[in-house]
């Protein structure tokens, strides 16, 4: 990972791998770092420059830039070959993102040191949001982990938005929030804002008002657990387009409160989903989690009832004669920089000095930034679950995360990027991508604390028996089969209505693992 830094810090004089930097950037980046090293005393003598997005460059420009150009971003693994360098200053727009990800991991690849400067019209131009106390720059989610996030095929949601009356449950979230926001851009009739909680529910609605005046919306403070309110407000409402993102989601958490976990995760999952088919909604997406397979936790394991709960109602709309809601769901890992999760955490770490806590070094997940989880979940919207046109249609859609990062990872690129240098076991720990490269000096230890209850080291996306198909739409595949999809779904809800009012936890757990086999210790 790049490390992103004012000119200033890019190089230090006692230390020979910066003594011949190559520059890496557009002609007008590269002349804007030129210029910056020869006002800085003692800086690095750059060897040239390559040139990234130009095919040809005009004799005039190149003689402006100050430094030799010795190609483009292709001849680099030519050009090291020929004579090695040591450290690159990369100055690439953030509208090549493509290129930017190709020329990190050649340099990864090639052992070269890197720094990131920001393009100065670019710096000018943001307007980052300010967090008290965070120490260093606003980072880039998609640069922390280095990937390219997936598009969104407009004309195929448009179908499911455009004009219809669209509502998100757990709307104040971070995932419900944002497809809230992306939602309103395709236009609906009216955007139904669906949430138990004042300030969030405030917030979101003030930012849609605020974004899309002429938008018809309807803030709904309400509390989806209340099955008869909740059919109350469908009638009235009439949704058609529906976004299921209410949910306890705190493992941890829900291992103490398993009744809460069981009343939310499941029962207000069975209100919503009842009150579709009753009103006759047309689409109904729940997001689900990939804690839900094989679970450990009872989080992972009321979201499992709920898929199969949700399973069962679409199994039900199929058999109807005419139009029917088609239910399906969408699996997919952790989101950067939602609220509670790990970088905030992080960020308020490194605000107090440190140290940065990892619970183990040997844990890994699967990441996206949140707005590519919530333009995907749009996305799988748009299949029908009831199409089988092209044979039998899934339920359950899995979003294609990438590869798992090591959690340990993740902590040295943030406290990397954030100007510090990251110490391991009370050794300092070169960032991914910049080995044996010393940072500012300003030394953060990362500390291991240990599983927290329900967490497991390795999370899955979809169970050994689940065979992933692809789908019309890059990044979101298909099960082809589910995991105990046929079940007795009377006898599930009536024993755990039975239990979910208990103030002590064992009942509870032992009624989820009668519904939910599976599940069973982390490790």
């Amino acid at each position: 990972m790049p490390v992103t830094a004012p000119l200033h810090a890019v190089h230090s004089p006692a230390d020979p791998v910066w003594a011949r930097p190559i520059l890496i950037g557009t002609p007008e980046s590269i002349a804007g770092l030129v210029a910056h090293l020869s006002r800085l005393p003692g800086a690095p003598t750059p060897v040239g420059c390559l040139l990234a997005g130009q095919e040809a460059v005009p004799e005039r420009v190149v003689a402006t830039l100050g430094v030799p150009v010795l190609g483009s971003l292709e001849d680099l693994p030519r050009l090291h070959g020929a004579q090695p360098f040591t450290a690159a200053i990369v100055s690439i727009p953030g509208g090549m993102p493509a290129a930017t990800l190709k020329l990190r991991a050649q340099l990864r690849q090639l052992h070269i040191a890197e720094r990131a400067v920001p393009p100065l019209a670019e710096m000018l131009a943001a307007a980052p949001v300010a967090r008290p106390g965070l120490p260093g720059p606003t980072i880039d989610m998609v640069d922390l982990i280095g990937r390219t996030p997936y598009g969104i095929d407009r004309r195929a949601v448009a179908r499911v938005i455009e004009g219809k009356r669209v509502l998100v449950t757990g709307a104040g979230g971070s995932i419900g929030s944002e497809i809230c926001r992306i939602a309103a851009t395709f236009r609906p009739a009216q955007l139904v804002l669906a949430e138990r909680s004042e300030n969030a529910l405030f917030e979101i609605d003030r930012q849609i008002a605020r974004r899309f005046p002429d938008l018809p919306r309807k803030a709904l403070l309400h509390d989806i657990t209340d099955a008869e309110g909740t059919l109350r407000q469908f009638v009235g409402l009439r949704p058609q387009t529906i976004f299921h993102s209410a949910a306890h989601k705190h493992v941890p958490l829900m291992e103490d409160h398993p009744s809460h976990a069981v009343t939310n995760n499941l029962f207000g999952t069975k209100s919503v989903t009842d009150a579709a088919m009753a009103v006759g909604a047309e689409r109904f997406v729940m997001i689900s989690s990939d804690k839900a397979v094989n679970p450990t936790s009872v989080m992972g394991a009321t979201k499992r009832l709920a898929e199969m709960y949700v399973q069962h109602c679409n199994a039900m709309a199929r058999g109807r004669p005419g139009p029917t809601t088609s239910f399906t769901m969408v699996r997919f890992g952790n989101v950067l920089g939602s609220a509670c999760s790990v970088l905030p955490i992080w960020g308020a770490q490194l605000a107090e000095g440190g140290p940065v806590t990892v619970t183990d070094p040997r844990m890994t997940r699967y990441f996206m930034t949140i707005h590519e989880a919530a333009t995907l979940v749009i996305q799988a919207g748009a299949i029908d679950a009831h199409d089988t046109s092209a044979g039998p249609q899934p339920t359950i859609f899995v979003l294609d995360m990438g590869e798992a990062i090591r959690i340990l990872d993740l902590a040295q690129r943030f406290v990397a990027l954030h100007g510090f240098e990251p110490r391991v076991g009370g050794h300092a720990a070169a960032p991914a991508g910049a080995p044996g490269l010393r940072l500012s000096g300003r030394e953060i230890d990362i500390l291991f604390t240990g599983a927290r209850p329900g967490e497991k080291l390795f999370e899955e996306l979809a169970y050994d028996a689940e065979g992933l198909l692809p789908t019309p739409y890059p990044g979101i595949l298909a099960l082809a089969a589910s995991v105990r999809a046929e079940f007795d779904s009377t006898a599930m809800i009536a024993d755990l209505s039975a239990v979910r009012s208990s103030p002590a936890s064992g009942p509870v757990i032992e009624m989820i693992r009668r519904h939910v086999p599976e599940m069973t210790r982390p490790g």
